[in-house]
């Protein structure tokens, strides 16, 4: 991954790290609160919560930035983008997983990562309820929880038969990447459902060897792919190609068992 000069990454992360602790404030206030109100953003008839809990702790990062890189660009879910002289920008998403999020279920997380034209450099996936923090970027990984700082690093799976394969829906997608998807899950040891963010900070962790999904956003990806290549992965498009702009992500442990997964997904418009 790119390098910026030492002070600047120093920088970067106490920003990133600030707003991450300004988002636990904001989340934590709501999660699990009775009376929690849902709002539904789209308006084309499906169903994509939001809550007070998103936009509050948006607006709690946004501020850390007014005040900490006011020139920064910044990409949010929650208020869109704004434009910034700098050549970095902010990628956020308050909360990931919003459905666990209003279901009580604490494997939501916080997303934040830098990025420049060239993708993202530093990332941020936080849960605040568990009180994990993953951090990946500038030439480490590691996880601060309550045993203290430790270092990330991916298992070394190269067989797709010995693979842990993760995805957010069961229904992912079209029916041709569900059909893809489905072939790689046919091959693997094992597949589960359901854990949002929390899936790359697995991954990141050598617990799971594989994460597929489609349908995202930048918001959504770009603090894990800083996260999962820190770590040691592998993180592309369906068709191996570069994954920061990219709807369908495919992170895998080991060059050996991306490759694996690309070529059985096989994948075409």
């Amino acid at each position: 991954m790119k390098r910026l000069e030492h002070g600047i990454e120093v920088e970067l992360v106490e920003v990133a790290r600030e707003m991450a602790d300004a988002a636990r404030r904001e989340t934590l206030a709501f999660f699990r609160a009775p009376g929690l109100r849902t709002e539904n953003k789209d308006d084309g008839g499906g169903w994509d919560p939001v809550t007070e809990a998103d936009r509050n702790a948006e607006r709690a990062m946004r501020r850390v930035l007014e005040r900490r890189r006011p020139d920064d660009g910044i990409l949010g879910e929650e208020f869109g983008a704004t434009d910034g002289c700098t050549g970095l920008q902010w990628v956020l998403d308050p909360i990931d997983g919003t459905r666990s999020f209003i279901s009580g279920v604490p494997l939501w997380g916080v997303l934040i990562a830098v990025s420049d034209e060239s993708g993202p450099l530093f990332g941020i996936v936080d849960q605040p309820h568990i009180g994990e923090r993953f951090e990946g970027g500038f030439g480490t990984a590691s996880v601060v929880d309550r045993h203290g700082r430790r270092e990330l690093r991916t298992r070394r799976t190269g067989r797709i038969g010995d693979a842990i394969l993760f995805t957010t829906f069961p229904e992912i997608g079209t029916p041709g990447e569900r059909s893809a998807f489905e072939r790689l899950s046919d091959r693997a040891m094992l597949t589960r459902y359901g854990t949002d963010c929390y899936a790359y900070t697995l991954l990141a962790g050598g617990h799971i060897d594989l994460v597929v999904e489609a349908g995202l956003h930048p918001y959504d990806i770009h603090a894990p792919i800083a996260l999962v290549l820190a770590a040691g992965g592998v993180v592309t498009d369906w068709s191996g190609a570069p994954a920061h702009e990219s709807s369908r992500i495919v992170a895998a442990a080991t060059p050996e068992l991306h490759r694996i997964a690309v070529e059985v997904m096989a994948f075409q418009e």
